[in-house]
């Protein structure tokens, strides 16, 4: 039986300038992100190798580049594009990646829009 071992990053805030409005993209805004990461490595009992797991400093990175470094009108394509670098650069048999927009610009009163993608490796 392979073991479902997930590492969680939650709340990883960052100012990026995503949105279809022109302002959006010249004032920026904050975006948070969460992730889960399944790893397609074997978590050895006892080990505290970091070869054995992924490493999630270098995770924050690759993420921390694709909302601060790009441009996109939706949250869909960042979400996506976070997703493909992420899998592109680890390895992992899964994520789950929630980008969150707090400050969207809607007419009303509204906490949080989010948009969340789960992507799995292909076999």
């Amino acid at each position: 039986m392979k073991e479902n071992n997930v590492i969680h990053l939650r709340g990883m805030e960052f100012y990026g300038y995503h949105g279809v409005m022109p302002e959006e993209k010249i004032t920026g805004q904050r975006f948070i992100v969460d992730m889960d990461i399944y790893p397609d490595v074997p978590l050895i009992s006892g080990s505290d190798n970091i070869e054995f797991t992924v490493d999630y400093a270098e995770v924050y990175g690759v993420i921390k580049r694709c909302v601060e470094e790009e441009k996109y009108n939706l949250l869909e394509t960042l979400a996506e594009q976070i997703v493909k670098e992420v899998m592109k650069r680890f390895s992992c048999t899964k994520i789950r990646v929630e980008v969150h927009k707090p400050n969207a610009p809607i007419p009303g009163m509204i906490r949080d829009i989010s948009v969340e993608l789960k992507r799995e490796r292909k076999q």
